[in-house]
């Protein structure tokens, strides 16, 4: 198992735009991915955020290699259609998690 968190941070003004482009776009592209076992696509509620908002996709892959793999071909096409889309009012932040110990 190979987990990867991919959090997307929408500024307040163009939240609207954000929560259909989620909703019709993300949420297709990420069923869509052929080598990803699992996932979560979640909106993020936390204090520590005053403007805007996080949205994030938690990724469960079989392996390694295939995580290696989305983060070289498919995070690129991902990253590039939001950006041809919402400009820098769009932050995209990859976390790779690389679990000790698990019951999932």
């Amino acid at each position: 198992m190979s987990v990867l968190s991919l959090t997307f941070h929408i500024e307040q003004n163009s939240l609207k735009d954000w929560d259909d482009y989620v909703e019709n776009d993300l949420a297709q592209m990420v069923e869509n991915l052929m080598d990803l076992e699992k996932y979560i696509l979640s909106q993020v509620h936390t204090e520590m955020i005053s403007e805007g908002r996080n949205t994030n996709v938690l990724m469960v892959f079989d392996n390694d290699e295939k995580r290696q793999d989305f983060l070289e071909i498919e995070l690129k096409n991902i990253t590039e259609r939001i950006e041809s889309r919402f400009g820098d009012l769009v932050m995209v932040f990859v976390t790779e998690l690389n679990p000790l110990k698990s019951r999932f």
